[in-house]
């Protein structure tokens, strides 16, 4: 049984929630969120908190999700998410080009990463990128496809990492 769905989502001042039908509809001042509605799912508002209750009881997992999904817009609304990355090697560094992030990868090219609607990247120095947006899984979703173009190597560490990821070494081989 979901223990996620029993807790109220606050709304913090600035954040509007609109129900209308099957849809919920979240604008803050970081943007605007919109969710599609499960079926099985309720939403009641009570003195500004919002409580997320299944139609019946085998639906509570499904309430836990929803519970969450509208509780991360609402954070992703008023103060938004962001992801670090670190670029570990000699000679890899990045920067933006307009709104297209340039990656030096030890590649023969450079890689040129389009920025989806939505989402912002920064680079404070050439070997930081910082991924930040209102959408938590779309943040997440940039940030694992730019360290997927050269995920960090267990022998030397290079790559591109999350900012608070351990790399687990390896020793090289003994002749």
């Amino acid at each position: 049984m979901s223990r996620v769905a029993k807790n109220p989502v606050l709304l913090p001042s600035g954040v509007d929630v609109n129900i209308s039908g099957s849809e919920l509809k979240v604008k803050g001042p970081k943007g605007n969120m919109s969710l599609a509605l499960h079926p099985s799912v309720r939403i009641e508002e009570k003195d500004g908190q919002y409580q997320v209750s299944p139609d019946n009881i085998k639906n509570m997992a499904m309430a836990g999700t929803f519970r969450a999904l509208m509780a991360n817009m609402v954070a992703g609304v008023s103060e938004g998410f962001s992801k670090k990355l670190q670029l570990v090697g000699v000679g890899y560094r990045a920067q933006l080009q307009g709104k297209d992030l340039s990656l030096a990868l030890g590649f023969s090219h450079p890689v040129v990463y389009q920025t989806p609607e939505g989402i912002t990247i920064e680079t404070p120095s050439q070997t930081e990128i910082i991924v930040s947006g209102c959408d938590k899984q779309r943040v997440g979703q940039v940030a694992a496809e730019i360290r997927a173009y050269r995920p960090p190597e267990p022998y030397k560490g290079k790559g591109v990492r999350y900012a608070d990821e351990h790399v687990v070494r390896k020793e090289a081989k003994k002749a």
